[in-house]
């Protein structure tokens, strides 16, 4: 068991995997003039839910996830003075402000307030995907620029420091309504069981890769963008309010990332037996909010299990976003003929979690 320490807290998280506890810190003994961060999205196979306080306080909970080769990036820089703003953030807008009080980005605001970083300041992302689409983007966003801050100030951070410190802006300061389950994935990559225990102390247990097993598992993954983007927030926050009389169907939910857990992670994928538990998974998941679902998903999702697809789930909360089905090679041609009208998105796994790719050592 490991305990990160930030300015202020203390943050519990264990792993169960020495090469986790033999990684080194990222960052470096001098601040930087200029960092870039890339910061992988995540799937969900199964628990998603669970990693949610208001059941894990309660019983763990556990989700399976694994990060994917769609990523987010993220530039910091000590803006020039000879701009007249002393601090411009760029995403999807662009904020130029006086003060780090003034900044509307939430998790931008709140991050340069949690390390006391003093403006001129320079902060540009720029991601893969779009936001709001179950990828768990905000959590990467968070992850990527708490890496990039620690960085640009001379510090040497491990992945666990960030993933609780990003839990903490999200879950704590900005009070929403998430879990746990994305900064972790964001910060450590790879295929990994995410235990959540009633203390709040996340346990990350790494999944042997055998075989190139999960490289054949995503080979025969499509994922379908539905074209509909929409906040976590509005999903979870009726999802939360829930959990006590969805108590029974979250226990099976969190048990299906112990079971899927054998599947991903054996010498040999079963792709039938994945993607019923997928779908078994996806009829539980669909119980939980009333808006986690909809007439046109339904629809889509219908079609493809009609076309061949073994089974599949919508990522993320609900409600939009992108479509995942586990389909054999020989019916991949059908489903996507089935779904010809949404944008078919390739993806591949990712080993690493957040990294810094400028400066490099």
């Amino acid at each position: 068991m490991e305990t990160v320490s930030t300015k202020t807290r203390s943050y519990p998280f264990e792993t169960i995997d020495d090469e986790w506890r033999q990684r080194p810190a990222q960052g470096w003994s001098r601040p930087a003039d200029i960092v870039v961060t890339r910061t992988p999205l995540r799937i969900s196979f199964a628990g998603g839910g669970t990693d949610l306080p208001d059941f894990f306080e309660v019983e763990e909970g556990a989700v399976l996830s694994a990060a994917v080769d769609k990523y987010v990036y993220v530039t910091v820089k000590r803006h020039s003075e000879i701009f007249n703003e002393p601090i411009r953030i760029n995403y999807s807008r662009t904020e130029q402000v006086n003060s780090i009080a003034e900044i509307e980005n939430n998790i931008a605001r709140e991050c340069l307030k949690f390390l006391n970083i003093e403006p001129p300041i320079f902060i540009s992302t720029v991601a893969d995907l779009p936001a709001s689409t179950g990828m768990g983007g905000s959590s990467s966003f968070a992850v990527g620029l708490l890496n990039a801050l620690h960085a640009f100030r001379g510090e040497r951070v491990t992945a666990g420091q960030i993933a609780e410190e990003a839990c903490h802006i999200e879950m704590e300061i900005l009070k929403e309504p998430i879990g746990k389950q994305d900064q972790y994935a964001a910060a450590f990559g790879g295929l990994n069981l995410l235990r959540f225990g009633r203390d709040g102390r996340v346990t990350v247990e790494p999944q042997p890769v055998v075989n190139g097993s999960l490289a054949y598992l995503f080979s025969n993954i499509m994922m379908f963008w539905t074209g509909h983007q929409r906040a976590a927030a509005s999903v979870l926050t009726e999802q939360k309010s829930n959990t006590s009389q969805n108590q029974e169907v979250l226990r099976h939910m969190r048990d299906d990332a112990f079971q899927l857990r054998a599947l991903c992670s054996g010498p040999h994928i079963d792709l039938e037996l994945l993607g019923k538990a997928l779908h078994r998974g996806w009829l539980l998941k669909r119980g939980l909010a009333s808006k986690i679902s909809n007439s046109d998903i339904d629809q889509l999702y219908a079609r493809a299990i009609a076309a061949g697809a073994e089974g599949g789930k919508l990522c993320g909360a609900g409600g939009g976003g992108f479509l995942m089905f586990v389909v054999k090679p020989e019916k991949r041609e059908r489903v996507r003929q089935a779904l010809s009208h949404l944008g078919l998105v390739s993806l591949g796994y990712e080993v690493h979690g957040s990294r810094v790719l400028y400066p490099w050592g």
